[in-house]
């Protein structure tokens, strides 16, 4: 109750202030419910549950004025959605903040997200289709002293679930444009901006036995700190990013003593028609949580992106991959061209060509469990391994894609994917086999008129391992400015010989948004960004609506 009474006052003091200063005060909000009717499918291994509904819902609410803003968000999931049962069942109020800024700083208290460059050693965000929200409860400032130069310094717990994790995270960050200060950069088109970051995270020590005789003797605080530079001129986008972090003994290193690195090389030029993207990165005992005995996707401090792309097709993104965070190598290189209208592969309306490579690798790792008996739990307490910089331990994951976009009249345009992809089940979930498949996909639309637009998707996936074949149709009907119908099916002609279709009407007005579908969905990973969640089997009536204001 004294978090409500401190947001109602903060609410009251902005609406205050706006009305005497200039009597400007916007509210703003959202709200979003996700419902399943659930139905029993033993064919395709749903969990059994007692409640005829479940239900992930979500009201936010913001209040801005002139130099103050407010907002609270209201979860209820005590009847939560399959995938969501353990932890985030419960509802209350989850997130709350007061905000108060003027010209060259400002300052905020309660729940807050922000992220350090990359999110190397700090991010704090929140992805509802993950389960993910790891705000900090504290105070953050942020101070602008002089043109081109922003610092930041923040303190607080971490939020994980419907509770707090005890541990403190603190940090600052700093970031100078060398543009702004001298003009020969900036009069030549020349962005220049470098940046530092330092995170602390201090955690009560807990009993955790190497053995029966020996507790470890953990660290209380662990350090971790970050350099990058940017630079950007014209098309050229350059970006060089490394980080460091001290010894931090955890459930995912296996409580060794051993320091954690990130180096990052990130390069792009675009002109009109043309773009280029290469990156590498290698990580090396990165996890960083503000909880050591936590694992799955709770507690992370900071986040590693992963250099693969997201998909968003239904079989390309059958296999995700998921970054691991105790060290991998991992490389994208992307080529983008259009070819011009009226030239011999443009045609009539010009044809857009996008092939992206991404492939990742363990680090190689010299474990020293034989030193201690060969016995790889016995690495607690230790450095844990060595590891050579350059060489690879073993390839994780592999994707080689093209694509083509092409209108072939006013009303008709085709888009083609073929995609050659190596996953390696084994080491990333944990079980099963390397997978080696290949995915064709055609996208065909058609726009009949204004207001009739006819969208069919055809996939197909060939692989001799895990349950082999897949096939997958979609046919989706847009009627503007109100409805949208789709139905969809997936189906193995490998091993299972399942469907798993689906079946949507969307209606759309205004600011509303609401979608009734009935189907099946396949257990298997949700991800984005390289961070995974594992979603169960479900089958039943579904309900989705959205409303912002």
């Amino acid at each position: 109750m004294k978090r409500v009474h401190v947001f109602i006052a903060a609410v009251l003091l902005s609406c205050g202030m706006a009305n005497a200063q200039d009597n400007k005060v916007t509210v703003s909000g959202s709200i979003q419910s996700d419902v399943l009717i659930p139905q029993d499918d033993e064919k395709i291994g749903t969990q059994e549950t007692s409640h005829w509904g479940l239900t992930n819902t979500y009201a936010d609410v913001q209040v801005g004025s002139k130099h103050l803003d407010a907002g609270a968000r209201v979860e209820f999931l005590r009847f939560p959605l399959p995938g969501f049962e353990n932890d985030f069942k419960g509802w209350g109020l989850a997130n709350i903040y007061a905000k108060f800024h003027a010209e060259n700083f400002d300052v905020t208290v309660g729940n807050f997200y922000d992220q350090f460059g990359s999110g190397f050693i700090f991010r704090t965000y929140e992805e509802r289709a993950l389960g993910i929200d790891n705000s900090l409860l504290g105070a953050r400032i942020t101070v602008r002293p002089v043109k081109g130069l922003q610092i930041k310094g923040l303190t607080g717990q971490q939020r994980r679930y419907w509770a707090h994790n005890d541990s403190w995270v603190s940090g600052a960050d700093m970031e100078i444009s060398l543009d702004e200060w001298f003009k020969g950069l900036s009069n030549s088109g020349t962005y220049l901006t470098i940046g530092g970051s330092y995170v602390n995270k201090h955690e009560s020590d807990e009993d955790i036995m190497a053995d029966a005789t020996h507790k470890l003797n953990l660290p209380l605080d662990v350090n971790a700190w970050d350099a990058r530079i940017r630079l950007q001129k014209g098309g050229l986008n350059i970006l060089a990013e490394y980080a460091q972090k001290t010894q931090d003994p955890s459930f995912d290193n296996g409580y060794i003593y051993r320091k954690g690195n990130v180096a990052m090389l990130s390069a792009s030029y675009s002109k009109r028609g043309m773009s280029i993207l290469l990156q590498a990165k290698r990580s090396d005992n990165m996890s960083f949580r503000s909880r050591r005995n936590m694992n799955g996707t709770s507690s992370f401090i900071n986040h590693l992106p992963a250099f693969t792309l997201d998909h968003t097709y239904a079989l390309a993104a059958l296999y995700p991959y998921a970054t691991n965070p105790n060290g991998e190598w991992a490389y994208q290189a992307e080529f983008g061209y259009l070819f011009k209208k009226g030239t011999t592969l443009g045609g009539k309306y010009g044809t857009s060509v996008k092939v992206n490579f991404s492939h990742v690798e363990k680090i190689d790792r010299n474990d020293r469990a034989g030193l201690l008996g060969g016995d790889a739990a016995n690495l607690m307490g230790t450095d844990g391994y060595g590891s050579s910089f350059w060489k690879w331990g073993g390839m994780l994951y592999q994707d080689i894609n093209l694509q083509i976009s092409k209108r072939f009249t006013k009303t008709f345009s085709l888009n083609f994917m073929y995609m050659n992809q190596f996953y390696n089940k084994a080491v990333v979930e944990g079980h099963g086999d390397k997978i080696r498949s290949n995915i064709f996909i055609v996208d065909a639309k058609n726009k009949f008129n204004k207001n009739l637009t006819l969208r069919g998707e055809a996939q197909y996936l060939q692989t001799g391992e895990d349950e082999g074949d897949w096939i997958y149709g979609l046919l989706e009907l847009s009627v503007v400015p109100h409805w949208m119908f789709t139905i969809s099916d997936m189906y193995n002609v490998g091993e299972t010989n399942l469907h798993y279709y689906q079946g949507l009407v969307t209606f759309n007005t205004g600011s509303h948004r609401l979608a009734v579908g009935y189907g099946r969905t396949r257990a298997g990973f949700n991800c984005s960004g390289g961070v995974c969640r594992y979603v169960p089997a479900q089958k039943g009536f579904t309900l989705s609506y959205n409303y912002n204001f």
